[in-house]
């Protein structure tokens, strides 16, 4: 579960009515696609294709595709400048290139012809004309023209390979998803510091919005590239083909992790984790991500600084380390690890049983083996390799008993390590699958108890913005578990109303208990404004609780009129002094 691609927006801070009278009518969910009848074709085209409020409709799915495909048409110019590999495979280039432009032009098509639908063009008079000149439409028109260019202009060899290179310029269709990112970014952290911006890009908050979903994903590639390279690196043929790719891309992974490593260092004191502490950069760089990212970035430093020369091929193992940086991004690893700490106690049983096993089936192994394969059983420790991967396996082969006794041990302990591997992994999978479900009903908690002041603060906001995007959650099941929490906090609301209305249901039929009940209220009231006080409860009531507020005022009057007054005496001059005794 990767911190991947789900838009999670920020939760909005919206009052809860506090009675079932006040609750607002049930509205049709938008999340259902609702056609419209009497709309144009061009309308309906726009709706399905292209409009980011219809819930229904393909909107994310296209964008998805394009970028993906801008991705790929990038790597695919990249390598048609390897004379050996576009000469084997120049048809399928050709083809691929076939494909994304004819999806990038029918694209670029579509959205000239809905240009009325969008809201800054639906007033103008030439809506089509005036989205052509547009910044969107232009790079949409860059990212095809150099495709019609060759295929209806007579070219030379050099425009071709200048036309070639101009299809680089598909990568800034991006644009057009990482720049309204970017706006919404701006207006949720208004007023914010920039460090805050820093750690907001970098960590899901509730002002984090989907600029930190493309961050994230950005870090996220660089890093499964980075990986791809090490490994093909090992493969001599594709090293002389790519060696300088390879280089380029090592020194661009870096630079962008370190980026990364000094960015999370310098917004440290904006992580909740750490602002108690009086050192928060020292105590995030002794974190275990943090150690990490700087692990990451260590072989490049070691290879290119160093005085003396290092083994080449253990830097190169070594870089494969960046793989860990992809736990921050999954809350699978967190998972395992709790679940692990809560099920100790039977993966420890587990791997007691499995050691005993190993050494007493060596044992025994030696004993049977030893006198007919002298060089294969030659000691117990020698025997205990043959026992792990008969236990974990069927065996490699290299070592097998021939004895009768030994095949039969061999027979029972295949059967034995089918069981004995099978139990804890099936305690780990019951654990972990038990686990969401707790983390899941914990998140629904924490949400009814943010409703429980009746409205959802920026650092509820924050907080619960964190958890989902942590718990991998749709918008679709992030909007579901807040209907939840809220009428499960109507339902709590109602439930006291309906309590208190018992409460007094007999006071007609039975006065004293009503009086009773009000003589214990108002003793409440008063305990309650003896120990907060009178200024804190009328600061912190709101100006349309006139009834609390004229309540607290003779409460406190009352309480004044009764508390006794120090007595006093004359002294020999006639003035009045404390009455010590």
């Amino acid at each position: 579960m990767m911190s991947t691609n789900k838009n999670i927006s920020p939760v909005v801070a919206t009052p809860v009515t506090t009675s079932a009278m006040e609750a607002p009518a049930v509205t049709p969910s938008t999340d259902l696609p609702v056609a419209r009848s009497s709309a144009s074709p061009v309308a309906l085209i726009y709706q399905w294709f292209f409009d980011p409020e219809f819930k229904g409709g393909y909107q994310r799915q296209i964008d998805s595709t394009v970028a993906l495909l801008i991705v790929l048409s990038v790597f695919a110019v990249v390598l048609e400048t390897i004379p050996e590999i576009h000469g084997p495979n120049a048809g399928w280039f050709h083809a691929f290139d076939l494909i994304t432009v004819g999806l990038f032009t029918l694209e670029y098509v579509l959205r000239v012809v809905t240009a009325p639908m969008l809201p800054e063009f639906a007033n103008s008079r030439y809506p089509r004309l005036r989205y052509v000149f547009s910044l969107y439409a232009l790079i949409d028109l860059i990212a095809i023209a150099p495709f019609y260019l060759v295929l209806f202009t007579p070219v030379d060899l050099e425009a071709l390979r200048v036309l070639r290179l101009m299809r680089l310029a598909r990568i800034f269709k991006l644009s057009r998803l990482v720049v309204p990112a970017w706006e919404e970014f701006q207006q949720l952290n208004a007023g914010r510091s920039f460090r805050a911006k820093v750690f907001a890009l970098l960590e899901p908050t509730g002002h984090s919005g989907r600029l930190h979903i493309f961050v994230d994903n950005f870090i996220v590639f660089w890093i499964a590239l980075s990986m791809l390279c090490v490994i093909m690196e090992s493969v001599d043929s594709v090293h002389r083909l790519f060696a300088a790719e390879f280089y380029w891309i090592d020194i661009i992974a870096f630079s962008i992790f370190s980026f990364e490593y000094v960015a999370r260092v310098y917004s440290a004191p904006e992580n909740p984790a750490y602002r108690s502490t009086s050192m928060p950069h020292w105590a995030h760089m002794r974190s275990w991500t943090a150690l990490i990212d700087l692990v990451t970035i260590l072989p490049f430093l070691l290879e290119h600084f160093l005085p003396y020369p290092l083994d080449l091929r253990f830097l190169r193992v070594f870089r494969l380390t960046r793989m860990l940086k992809l736990t921050r991004y999954t809350s699978a690893t967190v998972t395992l690890i709790r679940v692990a700490k809560r099920e100790w106690q039977i993966i420890a049983a587990s791997v007691f049983v499995m050691l005993l096993m190993v050494v007493l089936t060596a044992s025994l192994g030696y004993l049977f083996e030893h006198d007919a394969q002298p060089d294969k059983f030659e000691n117990i420790p020698q025997s205990i390799y043959w026992a792990v991967v008969t236990l974990a396996s069927v065996g490699y082969g290299d070592i097998s008993p021939i004895t009768p006794m030994g095949r039969a041990l061999t027979v029972v302990l295949a059967l034995l390590g089918i069981g004995i591997f099978a139990i804890p992994a099936g305690l780990l999978a019951s654990a972990f699958t038990d686990q969401l479900r707790i983390d899941r009903e914990a998140f629904v908690h924490q949400l009814t108890a943010a409703y429980a002041d009746g409205v959802l603060d920026p650092r509820e906001n924050e907080s619960i913005a964190a958890e989902a995007e942590r718990l991998h959650l749709s918008e679709s099941e992030l909007n579901r578990l807040l209907e939840q929490a809220k009428r499960e906090f109507q339902q709590q609301l109602e439930a006291n109303e309906l309590n208190f209305g018992q409460l007094m249901l007999d006071a007609n039929a039975h006065p004293e208990f009503a009086a009773e009940q009000f003589r214990i209220m108002v003793e409440q009231l008063r305990l309650i404004l003896r120990v907060t006080g009178e200024e804190r409860l009328a600061a912190n009531l709101s100006k349309d609780s006139e009834a609390a507020l004229q309540v607290l005022r003779a409460l406190a009057l009352q309480s004044a009129a009764q508390k006794p007054k120090p007595k006093s005496s004359k002294g020999a001059d006639g003035e009045s002094g404390p009455q010590l005794f």
